[in-house]
């Protein structure tokens, strides 16, 4: 690899975990870790499908997001509150319209996708491997250091 990649290879690791694990022991050892570089290598996304989409689960998590930013806008009406029961009262205002306009929300965006994508799901890109870089003045070091790391472990 080239220098504005990191440096030179100083280990390679199957999960992220692993290599988080290792900086953080070259750090632990007062290592200079502003020199330390962990590249991702063979990207690739994986989707998880969670389960069904339905009407019932869209307006459901689109009221579930809606109280939520009702609650928010609830809490900053609730400053100007001059009493105790203004302020509950503005907190629940909010809490009601966020859930309704959530829900109806939720709706038209599964309406719009005509069946297209009946299913939800997390997707996030992860490596195959992960390389750990360092420049190339502090490698040889670092290359001790987790050698070390790595009999421990």
């Amino acid at each position: 690899m080239s220098m504005p990649l990191g440096g030179v290879q100083v280990g390679s690791y199957e999960s992220y975990a692993q290599a988080q694990a290792a900086v953080d022991h070259l750090s632990d050892q007062k290592f200079p870790v502003e020199n330390v570089t962990i590249i991702g290598s063979d990207l690739r996304q994986v989707e998880r499908v969670l389960g069904r989409m339905t009407w019932g689960r869209a307006m459901g998590a689109g009221a579930a997001s809606g109280a939520w930013w009702g609650l928010f806008v609830g809490l900053l009406l609730g400053i100007f509150a001059v009493t105790g029961t203004a302020w509950i009262g503005s907190i629940l205002t909010g809490l009601l319209i966020g859930l309704v306009f959530g829900a109806v929300f939720g709706a038209l965006g599964y309406a719009v996708t005509r069946g297209q994508r009946d299913f939800t799901s997390t997707s996030q890109v992860v490596a195959s491997h992960y390389d750990v870089l360092c420049e190339a003045g502090h490698a040889e070091r670092a290359r001790e250091l987790l050698a070390r790391f790595a009999l421990r472990g």
